[in-house]
């Protein structure tokens, strides 16, 4: 050390000569800089500081702090002069206050409690979303000024050391090995852009698709026939086809190299030398198996070994400082992390926590006296001199500054918002564009919460004019998906349906304008699919005046399908009906044995007079034409397959009269949707006592009630004797005719008090309701003459008017409840008063 400040002394004295300078040259050097024309540039102390609102930890050092100073000053110097072309250490910044702080000691580990920040990935999500980002000026050199965390959070914006500094504290808090490091990285990261970033919504995993597995081979299988064709003609196709497929994924990959040039930034010219700060994580706590880098400004993970970060300075947490020995040419790749391997890193303070070094070759003994010396060197960082780190509940909530932030990807945009900030619920927004530069949108998601409707997202395809919304449960008509085009009825969609929560067990239902299809799930009658064929309405001539009547489609064929019911036999379980209804034919196909090949069908012809009371049906051959697997005597009896008429015609019904109630419903759910979306409504949860009226009135009453109760508590408590002991002179002590005297005047004063506040407040009363009726007068007289503006004028004076009248009525019948109450309680008072109750009671 003696050494290093005899050094230091020549390089002053070295200095001091080459600065000496004549006066001349002074004066040119003064009327050159006059020339200089200074202009003002954003720069870290454009922050205002209220240096009163904060302690005296902010604003002076403590004695340990000032001796870590010291400590952290001696380190610099040795640093300095033995790493003379290295750049300087970020170590005692200035904070907000202008005072020199130790950047270990602007740490302030914090559980926050709120269950979602306890893992890292929403932590890095809240930071990055509730600051804003402000770059380094200059971009080259080390910020003079590092907030504390509180401040951060209080004005809502600061630069990569300070997005670092909040989410490391937060990592620290929740038990991660965390680290703030001081290093270089790209343009892009260092800037926060993310314009050639792929959208973090459109990443979706690799999911590794194994082989399939092999089908079992049935014993009794028929084999496949032989294909006469020239196994060399077909080889020579596929070599033909492979060719063209192998140009055209050639064409693609160039046309993708070309347009990723042209989008591709230009060079760099402060390659290498852009300063910024991430945050480390290390391997071993909260079960994290590998290291890795979070980027603060976006909250988005990284290898160790990733492109972006180029270089490594130095890290630190809320015990130690660590300077970086490695060799960073390549970037972090080959860097490693290994804190307590002196060669690698070089720590300033003996920390009790310090990792233990598996050096082969030394003794024991020397372990023990460096362990003994270690003990008695170690320095105990401070308490950190930043103030709690307090998020309230709201503050969460809204997240973004201003409750807005929109971040650009490449080819896409999001844009967030806090809940409940837009009147129709949407929180967040995803534009996917087909231009790098933004221009033509091809697809959009939106997403919302808290909607009384249950919309959770809405996907517009915009090339297609294909709209997807998704629900979460809930809704009264089990709403699960909805596609379509237009809510215009009798147009192409698809509903998906919480099938659980239906009493029909329907699952899907596609919807065409000339026909409808529909999924069942879990029915009773094991029916699982209808198919509805509808044709052209009929052109109706309505009457001028006449009744309107609905015009229905006309239904031409409806199919049904049934799963298999292992109670009855496959000959009677029916698998599919087809209703053929303008021909007045069914066709009914049954169910097949797990042994057959083929199943039994019938074909019916309904009689004309089929289903009428009364009517003699005539059977022919042609009614009914059947083919039986295994043919029984009753399936050719005439009863059998009269009662099959009867029972098939009674299903046409049902199933006609399902087909009618599923177009009304869909009517239904494309009204319902067209008021939800005119006029969205949100819901409120009970506890949230700043949105919800409801609680709030009640809140507001009671404190109202509470307000009353002292007040009259108050008025309990006054000396009502004392007025009128004053005109008696406050004798000692009263005669039986004075305390009587006085009881009664006092009681009377009282009454007549309670008297005038009913007549004041019943004559306040009575002038609202006359005004209000000569209000109502004067607009029956002029409502023909008058415009709308005057209209709604007069609706908002009496709308203030009733308002007034009933506050006024509520307070007259609250003052007769209480004008009893407190008349009792008075003369219940003055009767056991010690200053008359022994002359009121003497006889």
């Amino acid at each position: 050390m003696e050494a290093l400040e005899e050094v230091d002394e020549r390089g002053h004295e070295e200095e001091e000569e080459d600065d000496i300078l004549s006066d001349n040259e002074l004066h040119d050097i003064q009327e050159q800089m006059a020339l200089i024309e200074v202009t003002d540039t954003p720069g870290e102390m454009d922050r205002q500081v209220d240096f009163t609102s904060f302690p005296s930890s902010y604003t002076e050092n403590s004695p340990k702090e000032q001796t870590l100073l010291n400590l952290a000053e001696n380190f610099c110097r040795q640093y300095t002069h033995l790493y003379p072309d290295r750049e300087s250490l970020f170590i005692s910044p200035l904070n907000e206050c202008g005072v020199e702080k130790f950047v270990c000691s602007t740490l302030r580990p914090t559980l926050l409690p709120y269950p979602e920040l306890y893992h890292w990935e929403e932590c890095a999500r809240f930071v990055s979303e509730f600051v804003t980002m402000e770059p380094l000026n200059p971009e080259i050199e080390l910020p003079q000024h590092l907030f504390s965390s509180y401040s951060i959070l209080r004005e809502q914006k600061g630069n990569c050391f300070d997005f670092s500094v909040l989410l490391c504290s937060l990592l620290l808090g929740a038990g991660y090995d965390a680290y703030c490091v001081s290093g270089y990285a790209t343009r892009e990261m260092c800037l926060m852009d993310e314009t050639q970033e792929t959208c973090p919504l459109l990443r979706t995993t690799q999911e590794s698709h194994g082989a399939s597995p092999a089908k079992p081979h049935k014993k009794y299988s028929v084999r496949p026939p032989r294909q006469l064709v020239s196994k060399f003609e077909l080889e020579q196709v596929d070599k033909k086809e492979a060719k063209m497929q192998a140009s055209r994924l050639k064409q693609l990959e160039e046309e993708e190299q070309r347009l990723a040039n042209v989008e591709k930034p230009g060079p760099d010219r402060l390659y290498g030398r852009r300063i910024h700060c991430w945050v480390l994580v290390l391997a071993g706590k909260r079960e994290v198996p590998d290291n890795f880098f979070i980027d603060a400004l976006t909250g988005h993970a990284y290898e160790t070994k990733d492109e972006h970060f180029l270089g490594i300075e130095s890290l630190w947490n809320h015990e130690n400082y660590w300077i970086n020995m490695q060799d960073c040419r390549y970037g972090c790749k080959d860097l490693s992390f290994d804190l307590g391997d002196p060669v690698c890193w070089e720590f300033m303070l003996l920390s009790s926590v310090k990792p233990v070094l598996l050096i082969p070759g030394m003794m024991e003994d020397e372990d023990e006296e460096e362990e003994e010396d270690g003990e008695n060197q170690v320095m105990q960082l401070p308490v950190s001199w930043v103030l709690p780190i307090v998020v309230t509940p709201k503050e969460f909530e809204t997240r973004c500054p201003q409750g807005k932030k929109v971040l650009k990807y490449k080819k896409a945009k999001v844009e967030k918002w806090a809940p409940y900030l837009l009147e129709d619920g949407q929180v967040s927004c995803l534009t996917l564009y087909q231009d790098t530069g933004c221009s033509k949108e091809l697809e959009v998601q939106d997403w919302f919460q808290h909607r009384k409707d249950k919309l959770d997202m809405r996907q517009q395809k915009r090339q297609f004019g294909v709209t997807t919304e998704y629900f979460s449960p809930g809704r009264i008509d089990a709403l699960k998906v909805h596609t379509f085009r237009s809510l215009a009825p009798e147009t192409e969609r698809t509903m998906l349906f919480y099938s659980e929560a239906r009493l029909d067990g329907l699952q899907k239902r596609e919807e065409k304008p000339n026909e409808m299809m529909e999924i069942f799930q879990g029915r009773q009658d094991f029916l699982y699919y209808r198919h509805t064929l509808y044709g052209k309405r009929p052109k109706k001539v309505s009457i001028a005046g006449g009744p309107t009547e609905a015009n229905p489609r006309p239904i031409l064929k409806i199919t049904e399908r049934f799963h298999r019911n292992t109670e009855k036999s496959a000959n009677e379980d029916v698998a599919e009906r087809i209703f053929l209804i303008t021909e007045d034919r069914i066709h009914v196909r049954c169910q097949r044995e797990h042994d057959h090949i083929t199943t039994s069908t019938w074909e019916f012809l309904k009689p004309v007079n089929l289903g009428e009371k009364g009517a003699h049906v005539m059977l022919s051959p042609e009614t009914c034409i059947s083919y039986q697997v295994e043919p029984l005597e009753k399936f050719t009896k005439q009863l059998y397959i009269y009662e099959s008429l009867v029972q098939l015609q009674q299903g046409e019904q049902c199933a006609q009269e399902a087909v009618q109630k599923s177009e009304a419903e869909v009517l239904e759910i494309l009204s319902r949707r067209a008021q939800e979306e005119a006029n969205p409504q949100l819901t409120i949860s009970i506890y949230d006592t700043e949105r919800n009226q409801k609680s709030k009135e009640q809140r507001a009453s009671q404190e109202r009630a509470i307000l009353e109760e002292r007040q009259l508590r108050a008025v309990l408590e006054l000396d009502y004797l004392a007025p009128y002991l004053a005109i008696l002179g406050d004798p000692e002590k009263l005669t039986r005719l004075q305390a009587q005297q006085v009881k009664e005047d006092c009681l009377r004063d009282l009454k007549n008090r309670l008297i005038q506040q009913a007549n004041l407040i019943q004559a306040r009363f009575e002038k609202e309701t006359q005004e209000l009726q000569k209000k109502q007068q004067w607009y029956h007289q002029n409502q023909p003459s008058m415009n709308k503006e005057d209209e709604e004028a007069y609706l908002e004076y009496c709308s203030e008017a009733m308002f007034r009248i009933q506050i006024l009525e509520a307070r007259l019948n609250r003052h007769k409840e209480l004008a009893p109450q407190k008349y009792m309680s008075l003369e219940d008072r003055l009767s056991k008063d010690p200053r008359l109750c022994e002359q009121l009671l003497s006889v």
